[in-house]
């Protein structure tokens, strides 16, 4: 039990490191900090508690990034919040100094590689994301994800053993209806070492190599025919990988398929097959 308590006090001592001595009972002093959530493209909000704190603190990034970092509300002589958008992966570090730049507390936390959860009626589907090799397409997919685009879309390409598609049309009476408003297109990310290997995704897009928007697609078999070869062959951007529920995508590949000319559609489920909800779970 005493070696049980030890262990639990290293590691609080480990996450904050307070500064102690040398300051008066007028001085401000940070009795904890927290922050939450700590998530890849999600805002933190980091709480600071303790005395004084209406006396000139501010709180800076000292290791990681975290972008817009501003301060929440007015605050308290004894509480103060700050809020910035996690953008890195990793150790993320928050200090807090006084009015004379010293330092007064450190909270450090461990930012994980964001994962979504995509939740449909045969199951759900996880996927982790790369933001370290696909930084742009994997902060447009988290955009689309976290403003609820994907909610009620369907797959709108089935093509057995090659790939399931979706993320552009919602379902429809009898025929799907395209997904708006999307955001402007992004930069091809293809040439980054990710390869379109079974249960990898990617985005799709059309002839012009940066014109992916919302639409996205998952390998069901190695498709290295459509991984980067040249600037002349760019080929599609992977961005990362299913985690959980490959069994899920190998069902949704083989169900029966319809074609809609009048929509340029050519693989289109006979029942459709649709994205209830997509969530950063992580």
């Amino acid at each position: 039990m005493i070696r049980a308590t030890r262990l639990l006090l290293a590691a609080a001592a480990a996450a904050l490191l307070v500064s102690c001595g040398g300051s008066s009972d007028d001085d401000p002093s940070v009795n904890s900090m927290a922050a939450t959530p700590t998530a890849y493209g999600r805002t933190a909000i980091w709480t600071v508690s303790g005395l004084n704190l209406d006396r000139g603190i501010s709180l800076r990034i000292t290791a990681g990034q975290c972008s817009g970092l501003a301060e929440v509300g007015e605050g308290s002589a004894t509480q103060r919040q700050y809020s910035c958008r996690v953008a890195s992966l990793g150790e993320l570090v928050a200090q807090v100094d006084d009015a004379s730049g010293g330092r007064l507390a450190t909270l450090r936390v461990i930012v994980p590689p964001p994962v979504v959860r995509l939740t449909l009626a045969q199951g759900t589907i996880e996927v982790e994301l790369d933001p370290v090799a696909a930084p742009v397409t994997v902060n447009n997919f988290l955009n689309y994800v976290n403003g609820n685009f994907y909610n009620n879309t369907i797959f709108h390409r089935v093509v057995a053993g090659f790939v399931i598609q979706g993320g552009g049309y919602a379902p429809g009476n009898p025929d799907p209806v395209f997904k708006t408003p999307t955001q402007p297109p992004i930069a091809l990310e293809s040439n980054n070492s990710l390869s379109n290997l079974r249960g990898t995704i990617a985005m799709a897009r059309g002839s012009d190599p940066d014109s992916a928007n919302s639409q996205y697609y998952i390998n069901v078999v190695d498709n290295l025919a459509l991984d980067y070869k040249s600037p002349q062959e760019p080929g599609y951007a992977v961005f990362g990988r299913v985690t959980a529920g490959m069994d899920v995508v190998d069902a949704i590949s083989i169900v029966p398929t319809r074609a809609i000319p009048s929509l340029g559609l050519f693989d289109v489920p006979v029942t459709n097959v649709v994205v209830t909800t997509a969530r950063q779970v992580r």
